[in-house]
Parts: C-alpha cells; structure tokens; sequence
C-alpha cells in the first residue's frame, strides 16, 4: 500500500482528501498545516506521496529542497484550486510531479496520482 502525507492549511481540505486517498487505497500516514511539518512528518514516514497545498508549497521552498533531496522517490503533486502557466512552471522547477486540483473528484484525484506514478515507473525503466 503506497504512504501519503497531506499538507494543507485547511482543515476541511485536508480532511476531504485524507478520504479521497484513504477510500482509494492509500495509507494516509499523516497530515500536516505547514510545508515544515509535513517536512518533519516525511522523514518519520518516508512517505510515496506527498501531497501539499499550493500556499504551503511557495511558502515552504526550503522544506521542499529538503525534501526532495532526502526522499527522492517521494512524488510530490501541488494542491490548488487555481492553476495558471506561471504556477506550474514554477512547481515544476520546484520538483512537483503533478497537480491536484480543487474541488476534489474522488476519481480524478487517484486517476492523477495512478497516472503520474504509471509514467514515473516507465521513464526509469526505458532509462
């Protein structure tokens, strides 16, 4: 069972999401209202995902070079209810893997995340 970590400032955001990956099979190993502590909570659980807000995420660049420099598996996707050009460019470069969209739809949520790790398998294997 792959491990998720959520990162948002919302309470009802988090909460809503922790369903949608908990319904959808994944284990939900914690969750967390700053990049910080979700940092702190991937190193404890070394998590497959990790899912973080987009408020969280420019907040918390520091917390996410760290992250991908220790955990680089880890597959990172940017939560957000607005997503323009210069937003994905930027998440992007700061070593997201893809994006979530909100409000949630439970299906296209895990379609996201299955298609996501499905591409990341076959680029290592063609590599």
């Amino acid at each position: 069972m792959l491990k998720a970590i959520i990162v948002d400032g919302s309470a009802v955001a988090r909460g809503l999401l922790n369903t949608v990956l908990t319904d959808g099979g994944y284990d939900v190993a914690g969750q967390a209202h700053t990049a910080a502590a979700g940092f702190a909570l991937a190193l404890k659980h070394q998590p497959h995902i990790f899912c973080i807000a987009r408020e969280q995420f420019e907040d918390g660049q520091d917390a996410i070079a760290e992250l991908r420099a220790q955990l680089p598996k880890t597959l990172i996707f940017m939560v957000s209810g607005t997503l323009d050009a210069a937003a994905i460019q930027a998440a992007l470069a700061g070593g997201v893997h893809g994006f979530i969209v909100k409000p949630f739809k439970a299906d296209t949520v895990l379609k996201t995340i299955r298609n996501t790790v499905l591409a990341i398998v076959k680029k290592h294997r063609g590599a």
